[in-house]
């Protein structure tokens, strides 16, 4: 930079602009040009204030560093400004940090100079005065907004904080499951201003969320895989997701906003974990009423879901409590007609065998073997329940050709089903062998054909098919009954659901669950009100 415009420049600035160009020239001599990257501290708090600074070019920070490791900006201080007058003038320390926001080129006057300048230009010194007064001032005005800053916010989490509390005393008011998803979504909503949301929980074994959502007077559950869409995305990943303008993301689907005509603006997703930091489900709510969703929402989330992930997880426990205590009452029972049964039970049996060797008779043989099926049956069946209510699972796997299976049982099925009005239709394409305890899977066939029976109290027709699915072979009962609503088929293999029955403990697809995963088979159920049921059950083949 040239003499002339160095000049110019010094005489720009507040401090020297009432000094002459001869004056302006003796000062410059006792300066020292300095440059200095952006970053850069030009010197920091409790230093020896040696120098004086001009700012030639650039922008300066003073700030002072709290006793909380805050750093509060004081000024900022731009080209034509003094900086580090304060040491030079009190003789201490300097009070605060000045660090460089950009390049930055500055004229060093060392505490000597500056003090004969001040002291032989009053202008000089009044203009330093004046300087000193307008960034008190500012620096007033710093303090108070600061201040009202601070109130602000203390006032803004304190009213989070009462909302908290009150959304924790609402999410704990009930031990019902279903009842208690909604106050969390509900409280969630309310207390960030939210339009509306879902609240997920993850299924672990099927690797999936599902959720409840209303569906004119029934609720409806959905599902979706892990991993897939938003939530599945931060179910996934565990990661916060903020979508200030949902339609132009390419991450939301609009195709939702298209089959319920919602117009979805704005989308905050984030994960509801436990106590351990697992996460157990995902919020995901949608149209925030006053602007976008941002960091303090999700603070508020993660601090609602401490609650939320409690209040779960003791509905749950109080769910099991309940579901344990009934099935202990199954089982005694169960025990106890065990216990009373089989004596006549072996003893019917035995008459039955000496009926059918006695006999001669053809028909009556068949009377005799059936009698002992049914016997059987009865006390199997009976141990079955046993089983289940104290949690045993013992099976006797063996080799089988399961078309012989298939076609000994449809045999036996079709019997009851005519006696219905029921007509059997098969499709038996599967020819293979599969292992399997063939007493218990025989059980299960027959307990799917009795509910599709159950189910067709007109008559009807009921489809049994089975072929070829990769490793497995896939089974199919497709009746043309009554079919079930979504509630019931999502509850399905609960224990004690029934749906449409006066008789039966209610056990019976529980048990049907319990053996295909016992199997480690698949069991899928297709339903629609007044279009009937399909019953799909995948076994793995033996290679």
């Amino acid at each position: 930079m040239s003499i002339e415009e160095r000049l110019r420049n010094l005489q720009a600035t507040i401090l020297f602009h009432d000094l002459t160009q001869e004056q302006l020239v003796d000062v410059m001599k006792t300066m020292r040009e300095e440059s200095f990257a952006a970053g850069a501290i030009l010197f920091d708090a409790n230093t020896a204030g040696d120098y004086v600074y001009i700012i030639e070019r650039g922008t300066i920070r003073v700030s002072r560093v709290t006793t909380f490791g805050e750093e509060t900006t004081l000024d900022i201080l731009k080209q034509g400004e003094i900086v580090g007058e304060l040491a030079s003038l009190d003789g201490q320390t300097r009070s605060a940090r000045a660090t460089c926001v950009e390049d930055s080129v500055l004229l060093a006057l060392d505490k000597k100079s500056f003090e004969e300048i001040l002291e032989h230009n009053h202008n000089v010194a009044f203009n330093l005065l004046r300087e000193l007064s307008g960034r008190i001032r500012k620096a007033d005005d710093n303090i108070v907004q600061r201040l009202e800053e601070q109130r602000v916010a203390i006032e803004t989490r304190f009213l989070r904080l009462q909302k908290l509390m009150e959304a924790s005393k609402i999410i704990n008011s009930t031990l019902d499951l279903d009842k208690l998803l909604g106050l969390i979504l509900d409280a969630a909503a309310q207390s960030i201003g939210a339009d509306r949301g879902t609240l997920y929980l993850v299924d672990d074994i099927q690797k999936e969320l599902w959720s409840k959502i209303s569906q004119g007077e029934d609720m409806v559950e959905i599902r979706l895989p892990v991993g897939k869409g938003l939530s599945g995305f931060v179910a996934q990943t565990g990661e916060n997701i903020l979508i200030s303008d949902a339609y132009a993301d390419p991450r939301f689907n609009r195709e939702i906003d298209k089959q319920t005509g919602y117009r979805t603006r704005n989308v905050m997703c984030t994960p509801l974990k436990n106590k351990d930091g697992k996460i157990i489900g995902v919020f995901q709510l949608l149209n925030k009423r006053d602007g976008s969703f941002d960091n303090d929402d999700v603070n508020f989330i993660d601090a609602l879901s401490a609650h939320a992930a409690v209040a779960i997880e003791n509905a749950r426990i109080a769910q099991e409590m309940v579901q344990n205590e009934r099935l202990s009452a199954v089982g005694r029972m169960a025990s106890v007609i065990i216990h009373d049964i089989k004596n006549p039970m072996g003893t019917l049996r035995v008459y039955a065998q000496v009926m059918k060797k006695k006999s001669g008779n053809e028909e009556a043989n068949k009377l005799a073997d059936e009698m002992i099926h049914q016997v059987d049956r009865f006390v199997n069946m009976t141990q079955e329940i046993l089983d289940f209510t104290r949690g045993v699972s013992a099976s006797n796997f063996q080799e089988v050709a399961f078309d012989e299976v298939m076609e000994n049982v449809m045999s036996f099925i079709e019997k009851d089903l005519e006696k219905n009005n029921v007509k059997l239709i098969r499709d038996a394409q599967f020819q293979g062998m599969v292992n399997l305890d063939q007493d218990k899977m025989v059980r299960v066939f027959y307990n799917i054909a009795s509910n599709a029976r159950d189910a067709m109290p007109q008559g009807g027709t009921l489809k049994v098919s089975t072929k070829a699915d990769g490793d497995f072979v896939r089974i199919d009962f497709t009746d043309s009954g009554t079919g079930m609503p979504e509630e019931v088929k999502n509850r399905i293999f609960e224990p004690f659901m029934t749906y449409g029955k006066k008789h039966g403990t209610g056990l019976g697809m529980s048990i049907v669950k319990k053996v295909i995963d016992d199997h480690n088979g698949k069991i899928e159920i297709e339903s629609e009100m007044g279009k009937g049921t399909t019953i799909t059950i995948k076994l793995p083949v033996k290679k």
